[in-house]
């Protein structure tokens, strides 16, 4: 297998602020990861890197064979699959669904003038269907539930066939039963072999779906660990991440955890 990912001792600075601080990872085009870790930990940053969006202070990042730097971001972009909150707010609410999934084969946010033949548009409609979301493909997006709102988003990520999938919080927002069909939704893309690398972001291990192989813990913009998922998500790491005491536990397949009782770490 060769890396979709691949940093190593990657920086990212803003001023006298340190973002990421010299962190190492590798993505192989089979694995499916999880990244954790509490607000300001880098995640966002993290997957601006990934997306191509952002490139680092030092170190080298390579993204598909590509190095930051030395790439056309603009041809390597079409090449990986995001969601995220921020791309969310750009779709137009008043789009058809299934101009908004076809129109990501032109990496734009709705239709114009582009020209779609019928493959595109049986593509969309097959995705959408795979993901739970047939029933949508005439609505338009603003009239969609949240948790409708996100398997469009992702149907429109995979549309262009990209070889690396990044979810950043795809579950922020959804109550009860939209987090809980969500992570069926990405459990299914998960144990998919056609499907690309993933990467998926989150502040939650009930999140983490079935199926994913990986996971990397950051705080304070450094790596805590990583590894595969049974050797990383453990009372002693997440606890070290979270900067608390914590009750872990896996049933069926899922994770959960809990503030353990007694003093706060530092």
């Amino acid at each position: 297998m060769s890396a979709v990912l691949e940093f190593a001792e990657v920086t990212v600075r803003r001023g006298a602020t340190t973002l990421l601080d010299s962190v190492s990872w590798v993505v192989e085009e089979d694995e499916r990861w999880v990244v954790l870790g509490p607000n300001g930990a880098g995640k966002t940053t993290l997957m601006q890197l990934a997306s191509a969006n952002m490139h680092p202070t030092s170190g080298v990042a390579a993204i598909l064979d590509e190095v930051l730097g030395a790439v056309d971001v603009f041809e390597l972009r079409p090449r990986i699959g995001v969601t995220s909150a921020a791309i969310a707010e750009r779709l137009p609410r008043d789009e058809l669904v299934r101009d908004l999934v076809v129109s990501s084969v032109y990496g734009v946010l709705g239709r114009w003038r582009e020209h779609y033949d019928e493959l595109d548009h049986d593509r969309a409609r097959s995705l959408l269907t795979e993901l739970g979301a047939g029933n949508l493909i005439d609505r338009t997006f603003g009239t969609l539930s949240e948790g409708e709102r996100k398997r469009v988003q992702i149907a429109r990520a995979l549309m262009s066939d990209p070889e690396l999938l990044l979810l950043d919080e795809p579950a922020a927002g959804l109550d009860l039963g939209g987090r809980e069909d969500l992570v069926s939704t990405l459990e299914m893309l998960a144990f998919d072999p056609g499907s690309p690398a993933t990467v998926l972001v989150s502040h939650h291990v009930e999140e983490i779906p079935p199926g994913f192989t990986h996971g990397l813990l950051l705080r304070q913009g450094r790596v805590v660990a990583q590894g595969p998922l049974d050797e990383v998500i453990t009372e002693p790491l997440l606890g070290q991440t979270f900067g608390m005491p914590l009750v872990v536990t896996k049933e069926d397949g899922r994770y959960a955890a809990r503030r353990r009782r007694g003093r706060r770490q530092d």
